[in-house]
């Protein structure tokens, strides 16, 4: 719901509610070659901060678009990173982060999702709602985040709109309300009709210009747009008029989705976008850790690592940990607490980032996301404190889908390879089991671009050649006692005996099994009752 207004005798609003209602943190999310990058560099150029929006389908330089750092993506054309840009628009103060739009990295969207307290959807107008963009707006409803939608790519052969709204409303159980309504489609689309403002937002050569109207019936739209092109705009804007106004309550629930159509590529419709986002979009709200509900204006500082990456610049060989600021206020040159581990955190110089540029931040809020140096002591899911003891959920592994031995073709490179591999397994680019028989690692991923992230970044930053060797395992779980007394604990001692060659230990020293097969696993689950066999776990320790 909006926040309500302030009444005569209201108490003043402490700085830190003031600064957390300025801000909006929000991700896009997309299927691949939806033009979610595109769309990424046009909000951040009339944000301002950038003075030219890069152009992802030109060639060589012109191709390195300004959130797509990593070498794989400037040579692919993809985003396999999660880039965190802040600017500011409209008196509010936007955290975009841009998720990776590559199924191969859905566990990094999943992580990055965990810190937004909204989603921009992108659709191509041609496509619809395809299968990466279904997997992730389930992410989004498990976590209730409201969803703005756009609508792609409209200057292009386009399905009718009301095909599109259509599909959207079936096949994501979500009701929509058009925000605005597209004046045709592919060569002939002219522009976008401001439903609620009853304004014509036309596309020119020399770019968009608004021209007011009193309503679809006034005749000045037959002189702007033709006879023909206006009766078509007017049919089908009546059409659409019978889907539900928007109500706040609703969409910040996540039930309902306002809907924008554009071209990202063109820069159109990008500004309704973002106004939209400034008006609706909700600012940090409350977050739930293990010891109880923490509100944003809450004084003690807390917040939640979401993501660490390493080698952002390669000749500093630096290593960033993005924190999500939950409640306080974080001050350059704090100490904070490290949960996990118990130890004091210096934050000497907090980081507000654009893509690989970044500057210091002398103070940051709820909602914001700053870079924390780091030298290999924080880790994905770690909860900074002022000093409390609580940690933060919602941040977890899931088990992975394919399992490949790393094989050296340098043995002399050993312990730099383990140095490498635990940067990586920190970053989340992949998860690490190390066998209990002393035998090579193994690398587990959700898809085959994961692995070749890994080759790639090892060689480029580390100088480490590597290959992949199958496994016969399909699955691995970790594996937990059921209760924390002595007998379940003998039990797991008991099992990770039976066959050491099939059990290893993760990133974090916890003790996993692998299976050759979904039988193995449930005869395990059946032999064993004592113990827990979890497809998932929380960054912070498997659940006690």
């Amino acid at each position: 719901m909006e926040t309500p207004a302030l009444g005569h005798n209201s108490p003043p609003l402490s700085e830190t509610a003031t600064e957390s209602r300025r801000r909006r943190t929000f991700a896009i999310i997309a299927h691949p070659d939806a033009g979610k990058t595109t769309l990424t560099e046009q909000l951040l150029l009339l944000g301002g901060a950038i003075q030219i929006a890069g152009a992802v389908r030109a060639k060589g330089e012109r191709r390195r678009t300004r959130s797509d750092w990593m070498k794989i993506e400037q040579d692919r054309g993809i985003s396999v990173a999660t880039s965190v840009m802040t600017f500011e628009y409209a008196g509010q103060v936007f955290n975009l982060l841009d998720t990776p739009g590559h199924e191969d990295f859905s566990e990094d969207t999943y992580r990055t999702l965990s810190a937004v307290d909204a989603a921009v959807m992108v659709i191509d107008a041609a496509k619809g709602i395809e299968a990466q963009t279904r997997k992730l707006f389930e992410v989004c409803r498990l976590r209730d985040i409201p969803i703005v939608t756009f609508i792609n790519k409209m200057d292009r052969e386009a399905r009718e709109p009301l095909e599109l709204l259509d599909e959207i409303e079936k096949t994501l159980a979500l009701d929509v309300t058009p925000a605005t309504w597209p004046i045709g489609s592919g060569r002939q689309f002219g522009g976008v009709y401001d439903m609620a403002h009853s304004t014509l937002r036309l596309l020119g050569e020399g770019g968009e210009r608004d021209e007011p109207v009193s309503g679809l019936d006034d005749p000045r739209i037959d002189t702007l747009l033709g006879a023909e092109p206006a009766e078509t705009l007017r049919e089908s804007a009546e059409i659409a008029s019978v889907y539900p106004e928007f109500e706040m309550a609703s969409f910040r629930e996540g039930h309902l989705t306002p809907i924008y159509f554009g071209s990202a590529l063109r820069g159109f419709g990008v500004k309704h976008l973002l106004d939209g986002l400034a008006r609706f979009a909700p600012p940090p709200s409350a977050r739930r850790a293990d010891a109880r509900v923490v509100e944003p204006e809450e004084e003690k500082l807390s917040g939640f690592v979401f993501k660490i990456q390493a080698n952002t610049d390669l000749q500093h060989r630096d290593r960033v940990a993005f924190l999500r600021i939950c409640s306080g206020k974080l001050r350059k040159g704090a100490r904070l607490k490290q949960v996990r581990t118990g130890k004091s955190i210096p934050v000497n110089a907090p980081l507000f980032f654009f893509a690989k540029e970044r500057q210091v931040a002398e103070e940051a809020w709820p909602g914001d996301v700053v870079g924390i140096a780091n030298h290999g002591v924080l880790r994905i899911g770690d909860t900074l404190t002022d000093g409390e003891e609580l940690n933060f959920r919602g941040v977890p592994s899931f088990a992975p889908e394919i399992l490949r031995r790393v094989r050296l073709d340098d043995p002399m490179l050993a312990k730099k390879l383990r140095k490498a591999l635990d940067q990586l397994a920190d970053e989340g680019v992949v998860q690490v089991f190390r066998p209990l028989d002393g035998s090579q690692p193994v690398v587990g991923v959700v898809g085959q671009l994961q692995l070749d992230v890994l080759s790639s970044r090892m060689v480029a930053e580390y100088g480490v050649n590597i290959t992949f060797e199958p496994t016969s395992w399909s699955t691995m779980r970790w594996v937990a006692p059921k209760e924390e007394g002595p007998t379940d604990r003998a039990a797991l001692d008991r099992f990770l005996r039976t066959a050491p060659s099939q059990m290893a230990e993760d990133h974090d020293n916890e003790p996993v099994a692998f299976f050759s097969s979904d039988w193995g696993r449930k005869r395990s689950e059946d032999e064993w009752p004592m113990l827990r066999f979890l497809s998932l776990r929380e960054q912070h320790g498997i659940e006690k």
